[in-house]
């Protein structure tokens, strides 16, 4: 699978929308989690792969070369891995996005989630139908 690119054909995009091929890039697996060890500073492929739960070999030099090629990483005449400017960049961009996180992981759940389907025999067409209904012709409201 080539490397996704703004202006290139990308998974949800025929067109290549530069936030599609964004989101394709840090969609695959382990993408992510590769800039985010990365942010901290330069990593040799041993030290990054430990930072990443000892991630397979061949999957860390596939997203390397993918992150490479798309110029969020590049490597030093040291062999390390470390994030460009646009990787940097990326990174502030995902601050936002773990502060949110946070905040979703600490909301309580309202009510169980629904394993199937079908909803409870008492449920409304939308969870807040009674409160977007009009009062009926005649009647005091």
């Amino acid at each position: 699978m080539p490397t996704p690119k703004p202006g290139r054909p990308v998974r949800g995009s025929t067109t290549g929308r530069p936030l599609m091929a964004a989101l394709d890039l840090f969609g695959r697996r382990w993408s992510l989690r590769i800039l985010w060890e990365l942010r901290g500073g330069p990593l040799g492929f041993r030290p990054l792969q430990k930072q990443c739960d000892d991630m397979s070999s061949s999957v860390l030099r596939q997203r390397l070369t993918e992150l490479l090629d798309a110029h969020v990483v590049h490597q030093l005449p040291d062999s390390r891995y470390e994030l460009t400017p646009l990787g940097q960049d990326a990174c502030l961009a995902l601050g936002p996005l773990a502060q949110w996180s946070q905040r979703w992981a600490a909301t309580p759940d309202p009510q169980p989630a629904h394993h199937n389907s079908e909803r409870p025999a008492d449920a409304t067409s939308h969870p807040d139908a009674a409160d977007h209904e009009t009062p009926e012709k005649g009647s005091a409201g």
